[in-house]
């Protein structure tokens, strides 16, 4: 069995929500604040036995109206679907843990468990009244703070909530949930054999090979356990007897000052005595770390992130201690969860993608844990973990929406193949379109590097703005889109620009066998002769509805790349001959030439000769040629990974400059329009 789904009303920052779950690991991402451990801490409610059921005025969804506080009190509702596994056992422990929450019966089979948190309805009355003469929310959640706080009550109900059966308690201590929380004191928690963790795993593991040895019945391992116990005992009281031994002479010297002080009195004489068992000596061992040199030190001098690794493998044996049934008998638990925020905190991102390998292991492979929750921020977590096992939350405008990465995709080979690339395309950099609030989608490298930078020129940051830029490689949107597109239910509900080159290409009408680039002053120049194409208007049309995807693109007859459109818009300003170009010198004096000088100076080649011939066959004004003639030149120049870079350093260095110094840069009107339209 697993958990299936969460329905959350009214919990904090959600108002209600439906969120669905994986039988296994569980990875839930999203930005700050979206409700992450929200999450987490709505399981442990429903399913916690070790948990407080007590809540704070502020675990309220706030997000509520004075009217609608005056008509009905605040209530927590948190709904649990557990549903049956895939492959399970028909005859496992499942079905009877859960046999009194069951609300349907068939296979595969589903139970309900449902925490609220509530205020009685013999208060309701006196609650109205209290409310009707407030006039304004703050005040309202004071009352309800102050007055009605107290009287609210928690309840576990089991199967249809509407029936209102209480959940019975044996049945709940069946649910193991550990939870690690990310502000940990694992040195606290888990060094010394004094913790309870620490002794219980120990007294677990003590005598292990006689307890894990098959060829044994169970009298006979009880029988040896037992002699090593007594044993044990018999050396520890020599030791103990050595002890009063040596302190013969002092005790005497301590009963001396006991009977001046009237210990002594009715013939009460104080005394030493004692027994020491192998668990009571549990509490003297503390965990230390051997080096291959022989080297030994405690382990709290360790790293956190080390400790934080040794810590989680220990609550693992401990989750294995607790669901043993030879060990535990009718005690032992049925069905382990583990629930982990934030496991990334001191890792290095190596030993992230370790950790969450060992997580898989304990689940798939030794059973040790039967279903995980993680929250993170870790790009290296979701870049190792598959898009079925990612969850997506997002807040936008206060509104809270759930994306399934691995949902969007559907059974046909065109969707299956980009579900592939998605997946093969997630590394640890280019999983942030996943964690951001909002995504620019672009063809290379150098759109990657300068975006951030052009926005600072039209005055927004895209780093306030939780934007990112990832850089897909070529025109391969169509695989991405789908993550995002909302016409999906299970599409992640955020805002996505995406920015494609015009490309335009021409190929002849008779004997063409293809395509091949053009010039943007070529284009539709001769209809009769060649068939035109260009990379941008479908996109742009099939998503110009579309209320998060939009696609952005040049000018359809003015330009072609975004290498082509930064010097078209900057046709004067030698800020863009970066030291990594070719021909500096030679774009340098074109910028300063008007156009028939220009074409004058130009040196003899193939391609410089098909410019000019094409430009003087256009219907464009001299201005337009112009800044043409130097934007083609600039393209054919400009290597674009370490142009990009130089560039971005000289754009940022002139940002730097008081306003009256600055060298003027414009930027080019679509990637403007784009930035405006993604951050209104």
């Amino acid at each position: 069995m697993y958990i299936s789904k969460i329905r959350i009303k009214g919990f904090r920052n959600f108002k209600e929500k439906e969120i669905l779950f994986n039988d296994g690991i569980n990875v839930i991402i999203g930005h700050n604040n979206a409700g992450k451990s929200n999450v987490l801490k709505a399981i442990s409610l429903a399913i916690d036995t070790q948990s407080s059921k007590r809540l704070d005025v502020h675990d309220f969804n706030k997000h509520t109206t004075i009217e609608e506080l005056k008509t009905n009190p605040p209530k927590v509702s948190i709904n649990l679907t557990i549903s049956q596994s895939q492959d399970e056992d028909p005859n496992s422990d499942d079905l009877v843990t859960v046999g009194n929450y069951l609300t349907r019966l068939a296979s595969p089979y589903e139970a309900s468990l449902t925490y609220e948190f509530f205020l009685p309805e013999n208060e309701r009355q006196k609650y109205i009244d209290a409310l009707s003469e407030v006039d304004n929310i703050k005040k309202a959640w004071k009352v309800i703070q102050h007055d009605f706080l107290r009287l609210y009550t928690s309840r576990l109900w089991g199967g249809d909530p509407t029936l209102q059966i209480q959940a019975d308690s044996e049945s709940l201590q069946k649910f193991d949930f550990q939870f690690l929380d990310a502000i940990r004191d694992v040195e606290r928690d888990m060094f010394s054999g004094r913790n309870t963790l620490l002794r219980e795993v120990l007294d677990f593991f003590m005598d292990y090979n006689i307890k894990n040895d098959a060829t044994k019945s169970t009298e006979t391992k009880f029988a040896e356990i037992k002699t090593l116990k007594e044993t044990f005992s018999t050396n520890a009281d020599a030791l103990l007897q050595t002890l009063q031994d040596r302190m013969r002479e002092g005790k005497v010297q301590i009963l001396d000052y006991a009977k001046q002080t009237g210990a002594s009195f009715n013939h009460a004489n104080p005394d030493f005595d004692g027994s020491l068992s192998d668990v009571e000596l549990f509490s003297a061992l503390k965990l230390i770390i051997e080096y291959e040199t022989g080297i030994t030190i405690p382990a709290t001098h360790n790293g956190l992130g080390y400790n934080n690794l040794i810590f989680m493998s220990l609550l693992l044996a401990k989750m294995q201690v607790n669901s043993d049934g030879n060990y535990l008998g009718s005690n032992a638990k049925v069905f382990p969860i583990l629930a982990i925020e934030e496991p990334e905190a001191h890792l290095h991102p190596a030993m992230q993608y370790k950790f969450l390998k060992f997580l898989k292991e304990n689940k798939d492979v030794k059973k040790k844990v039967r279903q995980i929750f993680v929250t993170t921020h870790s790009t290296q977590i979701t870049s190792a973990v598959s898009l079925d096992e990612i969850i997506c939350l997002h807040s936008e405008n206060d509104i809270l929406s759930v994306g399934y990465p691995g949902k969007v995709f559907s059974e046909t080979a065109e969707d299956k193949k980009s579900k592939s690339y998605v997946q093969r395309f997630l590394d640890a950099t280019k999983s942030d379109m996943l964690f951001a609030q909002r995504v620019i989608l672009v063809e290379g490298i150098a759109e990657e590097l300068l975006l951030a930078t052009m926005a600072k020129y039209v005055g927004h940051s895209l780093e306030d703005n939780h934007v990112a830029v990832i850089n897909v490689g070529g025109r391969y949107f169509s695989h991405f889109t789908k993550l995002f597109d909302t016409s999906n239910p299970h599409a992640i509900s955020k805002k996505i620009v995406c920015l494609t080159d015009r490309d335009p290409s021409r190929k002849k009408r008779n004997g063409g066998q293809r395509f091949e680039k053009c010039y943007p002053y070529e284009y539709c120049c001769d209809i009769a002769g060649y068939e035109y194409s260009e990379n941008a208007n479908d996109n742009i049309n099939a998503f110009n509805s579309n209320t998060t995807i939009h696609f952005f693109s040049q000018d359809e007859l003015k330009s072609k790349t975004f290498e082509y459109d930064l010097m078209l818009h900057n046709s004067t300003s030698d800020m863009l001959v970066t030291d990594s170009m070719k021909n500096q010198e030679e774009i340098k004096e074109l910028m300063r030439m008007n156009y028939s000088n220009a074409l004058n100076k130009l040196r003899a080649s193939d391609e410089n000769d098909r410019i000019v011939q094409s430009l003087e066959a256009s219907l464009w004004n001299e201005d337009e040629k112009k800044k043409a003639l130097v934007a083609s030149r600039y393209l054919n120049s400009v290597g674009k990974g370490e142009n990009a870079l130089e560039l971005c350093n000289i754009l940022e260095e002139n940002l730097l400059l008081p306003v009256n110094e600055r060298k003027a840069f414009d930027v080019p009107q679509y990637i403007k329009d784009a930035i405006e339209w993604l951050l209104q």
